[in-house]
């Protein structure tokens, strides 16, 4: 990118198009989160909680849905769709880890499409903690605490070619479990030094803003300033980042609370800096 040009990016946890809220339907619908983020103006989604052909949500390749939903019938988005697991997340009787994104496997992932053509694509994997965690359900809701296993995890990284100039954009989703969401970001981070800058990492990173900043300290990639994002009702922890190397926010980061997932979008424009 040249000075003065930008490239606005949302990255959003999409959760599946799951609706845990009382009367809604069973069956997760990326439908409507798709909807909402085509109407954002930015140039580069980064969707995490993305299913590909799995049963529980009607054997649709979200990915797709969501391009042709950000196309809206105009020139097609460029996209990819990375694999963290086949099988369904949570459920021991069919998750197992991706060893590879195979488009005809169901899985579970992360997502990224731009408007830009895309020169390359890279992904990289992360294993999981050996631990079961006891996870909260939405806050809207009175289910109880549910114990669920670690994933593998996945980083997709994109060249993106922007009029002004190219930029790579990354996007992940990583543990809930603390201490290996920290271990899994420094091993991204050292990945990540290996491509082209500038750069951009984006996506639910489950770990708190000052946690995120120590992390990455000395490592070129600075934190854009957000409010909280999540739980998407009434927001208090700031789980979803954008990190950034070369790249300057221009104004202030915005947050969409886009249908009904439980974590709030960050939309921010950025240019050469």
């Amino acid at each position: 990118m040249t000075v003065g040009s930008t490239l606005a990016l949302a990255t959003g946890n999409a959760a599946s198009g799951r609706d845990g809220r009382p009367g809604a339907p069973s069956t997760p619908d990326l439908t409507d989160w798709a909807a909402d983020a085509a109407t954002l103006a930015v140039d580069v989604v980064a969707a995490q909680e993305v299913d590909h052909l799995l049963p529980r949500s009607g054997g649709v390749d979200q990915t797709a849905l969501l391009r042709e939903a950000l196309s809206g019938g105009g020139d097609a988005w460029h996209s990819r769709f990375a694999a963290a697991v086949h099988g369904t997340p949570g459920d021991i009787t069919t998750m197992r880890s991706a060893p590879a994104t195979r488009l005809a496997e169901p899985s579970y992932g992360v997502a990224l499409l731009s408007r830009h053509p895309v020169t390359e694509w890279h992904e990289l994997r992360m294993a999981p903690s050996a631990v079961k965690v006891p996870v909260p359900r939405p806050s809207w809701t009175d289910e109880p605490l549910v114990v669920v296993p670690d994933e593998q995890r996945v980083a997709l990284a994109a060249r993106v070619e922007a009029p002004g100039g190219a930029v790579t954009v990354v996007t992940t989703h990583l543990s809930f479990v603390p201490w290996r969401a920290a271990g899994q970001l420094r091993e991204l981070v050292a990945w990540a030094r290996g491509l082209p800058r500038p750069l951009v990492l984006a996506g639910d990173l489950n770990l708190p803003a000052p946690v995120v900043e120590r992390l990455v300290r000395g490592a070129g990639l600075r934190r854009v300033p957000t409010g909280p994002t999540y739980p998407a009702r009434r927001p208090v922890g700031r789980l979803d980042h954008v990190l950034v190397d070369g790249l300057v926010p221009v104004g202030e980061a915005s947050l969409h609370r886009l249908a009904a997932s439980d974590h709030l979008a960050v939309v921010v424009a950025l240019r050469r800096g």
